[in-house]
């Protein structure tokens, strides 16, 4: 079992599950997480005006981001108590016309380029798009872990995504996975681990989420006809090494993530969390 880089137990699942950071004694490392993913989003986006698809849950900038990066956004949010799920802000969203381009302005959707269009649904039947509609899928902030049924939902993206089209995704990483396991003294849990295909972690809130290896994911996309570009670490760089440099150079956190971005990753399962790209063909 791999450990978690220089997080003692006593304050690595809190600390790992406060992910804003906020009222954290890893805020320092937090801060350069969201940076890097912040650089990795803006690496991956596509270069020209695109229609986005953004069902990571509105709980981080993503949509933001592709926004004002000039592409459409559809941001998926999940319902609220008043509302059921399923529920749809706009009626269906049907494919591009034949020989449609950026240049006319504004999409078949009435999302002018530059702009969000919010909709309240299940992540899972994304029931208001049309096969083949969007250019772009972001399933960021670990969407794919905290929906059990996983398979759902890629499924979806594979349907709406038209030929040609890429989707960023993140999960949490089995290291991860082993490690709460661990610390909650789960030994049975963590000896069927290596003989499960599915594995869902509890955590000490009562949650559960779905962990990854990197070649559990990599099957996951295929199996729903995604051609999977990549896998990395969202991080490389451990909470240490972060604290250390930022606590001697606060002004270091844009040469860090540099150092993050161009890391030569050799394990694809290292780290807490992975992400992932793949193209629908």
């Amino acid at each position: 079992m791999l450990p978690l880089p220089a997080t003692p137990p006593e304050r690595s699942i809190s600390s790992l599950r406060n992910a804003s950071g906020e009222g954290d004694d890893l805020g320092l490392y937090w801060t350069f997480y969201w940076a890097v993913a912040a650089a990795q989003l803006q690496r991956w986006l596509p270069k020209k005006r695109s229609r986005v698809l953004d069902i990571s849950g509105g709980r981080t900038l993503t949509s933001t981001r592709a926004a004002a990066a000039g592409h459409s956004v559809i941001e998926v949010l999940p319902a609220p108590a008043e509302h059921p799920p399923g529920r749809a802000d706009a009626p269906m969203v049907p494919p591009p016309a034949a020989g449609e381009t950026e240049q006319r302005g504004r999409h078949r959707s009435g999302i002018p380029p530059g702009s969000r269009h919010r909709v309240i649904a299940d992540v899972s039947s994304l029931g208001f798009l049309a096969d083949a509609s969007v250019d772009a899928v972001i399933a960021e902030d670990r969407v794919l872990s905290r929906h059990l049924v996983t398979e759902a939902i890629v499924a979806e993206i594979a349907r709406v995504l038209r030929p040609g089209g890429r989707a960023l995704l993140s999960v949490d990483s089995l290291m991860l996975g082993m490690a709460i396991l661990a610390e909650q003294k789960f030994w049975a849990h963590l000896s069927d681990v290596p003989r499960a295909e599915v594995v869902l972690v509890p955590w000490p809130d009562g949650t559960i989420t779905r962990c990854f290896w990197s070649e559990q994911l990599r099957e996951l996309l295929s199996e729903a006809g995604l051609e999977v570009e990549w896998i990395r670490p969202r991080t490389v760089l451990s909470p240490s090494t972060v604290e250390h440099v930022l606590t001697a150079d606060a002004h270091a956190l844009g040469r860090l993530v540099r150092t993050e971005l161009t890391s030569l990753v050799t394990d694809e399962s290292v780290g807490i969390h992975l992400l992932a790209s793949a193209v629908k063909r």
